[in-house]
């Protein structure tokens, strides 16, 4: 038997494959045009921007996709909860040491790695977007409704009402 799955689990799934495609058109654009702008030093600069936008927008897809993994576990909400809540923490102390960090290399391109920072949440959201859009999910999911034996079943089950031996 399959474990049940999540109705998030194939737009988070697309969103990453889309956001992947992205990446990579992103890394492109963005050395060619960081090298015009601010030479080598912005070529680097867009590719880390980049880079570091791709990982830290996928980590929270990512942890989600992970966390779905206990679904139909009775333990499944502190779990997810944990992973996903653990994952954004981490991600948010690894986002500052790795600004920092950056700060006050000589060969950062301010201006350009800015901006290749931007263009790349801004895709990223638009990708979020056409996704959700796009994706056929029921307006409820997740959800297991009976058969028409076990409806029949459940019918048997019952005594059977008389409406006409009322009792006022």
């Amino acid at each position: 038997m399959n474990p049940p799955t999540v109705s998030s689990t194939p737009v988070l799934r697309t969103t990453l494959l889309w956001s992947a495609a992205a990446t990579a058109g992103l890394a492109v654009i963005g050395a060619l045009v960081g090298w015009a702008v601010g030479g080598v030093d912005g070529l680097w600069s867009a590719l880390v921007a980049v880079v570091l936008a791709a990982v830290f927008l996928g980590f929270t897809g990512a942890s989600i996709l992970i966390a779905n993994r206990w679904y139909g576990d009775p333990l499944y909400v502190p779990i997810f909860f944990g992973l996903v809540m653990g994952a954004w923490l981490l991600k948010f102390v690894l986002f500052i040491v790795v600004l920092l960090s950056l700060r006050d290399q000589p060969w950062l391109n301010g201006p350009v790695f800015f901006v290749a920072l931007v263009a790349s949440v801004l895709v990223s959201l638009a990708i979020d977007v056409v996704v959700m859009l796009k994706m056929r999910i029921p307006h409820v999911s997740d959800v297991t409704l009976p058969t028409a034996e076990e409806v029949a079943e459940g019918a048997a089950d019952r005594p059977a009402r008389d409406d006409t031996a009322r009792e006022d």
